[in-house]
């Protein structure tokens, strides 16, 4: 079996996630070519993900900082000010965690969504079907018939002041992770006059849908498995999973098919035991 090269595979992630001797992004222009480079990336670094953050790419490899002052929290000013200027797709996406994701990449992410042109019916569809709770419901029938609202009108509107932040939290997680809300902008609200605006995603990118009604799960699968590869360079299948959340039978099929292609081979990892599969380039 081919086994990965080590030095090829530090090399692609040092360059991929932008790190030194590569220099750190200091403009939203920048920031914009790094999320387009890649299609997908995380805004904070999470920890057990392997993945480029743009907080990585600003700060370097440390954690989040706590100071608000911190320099590398000038990214949390970058990515306000383009929530309303439809430069990225910017939501909590991957396990649930901040994702920026380039608007080319982004029809992908959306075939694979529980969505089917209807943004009327198709959340119906899935609270019948057990998938949206109750409060995601009420939150998302709230947007439907109000338009874009702060996180304070938006709870308070949707009859969920009297429930679990936990509740409404977990609501505007689920409803982001299928594409049905993202935030489209920050309003001076609450105590701490900063609150998030959240809307109706078709309202906001009304061809999102069109976009990604040619796109089969499989062709959306195999796009977006190879983006992460050409990212992480190798990686095993329960990493895969972890990030997508397919399911391992799914991601049996997506793998193979970019083996058949030639894009990935499985390989041996010097360092580390398990199944390993890695861009074929970065094997000796």
């Amino acid at each position: 079996m081919l086994k990965i090269n080590l030095k090829k595979l530090l090399a692609h992630r040092t360059r991929t996630f932008g790190l030194p001797p590569a220099k750190r992004l200091s403009s939203p222009t920048q920031a914009l070519t790094f999320v387009n480079g890649r299609g997908f990336v995380y805004f904070w670094s999470i920890k057990g993900i392997d993945l480029p953050s743009l907080w990585t790419a600003v700060a370097g490899i440390r954690p989040v900082a706590d100071k608000h002052d911190d320099p590398g929290h000038i990214t949390w000013g970058w990515k306000d000010d383009a929530l309303d200027k439809k430069k990225w797709y910017y939501a909590k996406i991957l396990r649930g965690k901040a994702t920026l994701i380039s608007l080319e990449v982004a029809p992908y992410f959306y075939a694979l969504s529980e969505n089917y042109g209807s943004p009327e019916e198709d959340y119906l569809i899935a609270y019948h079907e057990g998938r949206l709770t109750q409060a995601s419901k009420q939150v998302y029938e709230t947007l439907l018939d109000n338009g874009a609202l702060n996180t304070l009108d938006l709870r308070k509107m949707a009859k969920l002041s009297n429930a679990k932040d936990s509740e409404f939290n977990k609501a505007l997680e689920q409803l982001q992770r299928d594409f049905k809300i993202l935030p489209v902008g920050v309003a001076q609200a609450g105590a701490w006059k900063y609150s998030h605006i959240y809307e109706i995603v078709t309202r906001h990118y009304p061809d999102l849908s069109e976009q990604a009604r040619a796109i089969k799960e499989s062709q959306a699968r195999a796009k977006l498995l190879e983006l992460y590869f050409n990212m992480v360079g190798a990686a095993q299948l329960r990493d895969v999973n972890k990030l997508f959340g397919w399911g391992n039978e799914v991601v049996k099929r997506t793998v193979n098919k970019l083996m058949e292609n030639g894009v990935l081979v499985n390989a041996d990892h010097p360092k580390l035991d398990g199944e390993w599969v890695s861009l074929t380039v970065l094997c000796k």
